[in-house]
């Protein structure tokens, strides 16, 4: 346990400053005229000019051949492949010997922290950039302008449909800002979360049967559901890191519907 407890710790003191989004709910705030965009199941990845940086802090190994024509200011994007392809993305991207294997990856740029001016102003800054120096690897997220709550939950269901995770909506007039923003929201049908493996629980026959897991407030839960038959076989191992979707909590604090995702490696 004091492991795991150096461990986020370690986590916490490392971890970027950054813009991060609050949970869209329905009929609370005035989303009209927000940008909207696809919210991508990559890595995300901060670049600061001169190399690429986890959400936790850690330097991400990309090849040099990959960044060498990067701009000098800093962009926060997600180092992405396509949809549904998560598990790829993740061994490319956190291995700390880079492959071949990076050309299939884009940085995909949704903001420029720390410009001055509204969010398209910000997107200005690399869209310039980009025109006099184009760069196949580097992409801005398209952002289409939200009309009203029908307009996102048809744009929504469409995303749904191609397998995408979810909708980020953005205020278009606020200012750069970092921390957890109510001018920065995630829109999903689901929510999912990451918790620590803590022990394992089995059926008489010695079977696996469901994770023990901490989430990060303290809170054990089982977790049962989602397994392939090959990960029941050699489910995640204690200590390991691994992401879950849920829709909504018990009275208790506990994640309703639990289902495993993947195992989450150290960014």
């Amino acid at each position: 346990m004091k492991l795991l407890l150096l461990f986020f710790i370690s986590i916490y003191l490392n971890a970027l400053d950054i813009q991060k989004a609050k949970i869209y709910e329905e009929n609370k705030q005035n989303i009209k005229n927000w940008y909207m965009s696809e919210k991508l199941d990559g890595i995300r990845a901060y670049w600061n000019g001169k190399e690429f940086l986890s959400k936790n802090g850690n330097k991400l190994y990309a090849p040099l051949w990959f960044t060498k024509d990067f701009p000098p200011f800093e962009l926060d994007g997600e180092l992405w492949t396509k949809r549904n392809d998560f598990e790829t993305i993740q061994n490319i991207v956190l291995d700390k010997t880079p492959s071949k294997e990076w050309e299939k990856i884009t940085y995909n740029i949704f903001e420029v922290p720390n410009t001055k001016g509204i969010f398209s102003k910000r997107l200005e800054k690399i869209e310039s950039y980009l025109k006099e120096k184009p760069n196949k690897y580097l992409k801005v997220i398209p952002q289409i302008i939200c009309k009203d709550e029908t307009h996102l939950s048809e744009y929504l269901n469409e995303l749904l449909q191609k397998k995408a995770e979810g909708i980020i909506l953005k205020n278009p007039n606020m200012e750069y800002e970092k921390g957890r923003t109510n001018n920065l929201l995630k829109v999903k049908t689901f929510f999912d979360d990451e918790a620590t493996v803590i022990g394992h629980n089995f059926n008489k026959e010695k079977k696996f049967k469901s994770l023990i897991l901490k989430l990060k407030n303290g809170i054990i839960f089982n977790l049962g559901g989602g397994f392939s038959d090959k990960q029941r076989e050699n489910p995640p191992k204690i200590g390991e890191i691994v992401s879950f979707k849920y829709y909504g909590f018990t009275k208790n604090g506990k994640p309703k519907f639990a289902s495993f995702l993947r195992i989450r490696k150290n960014e």
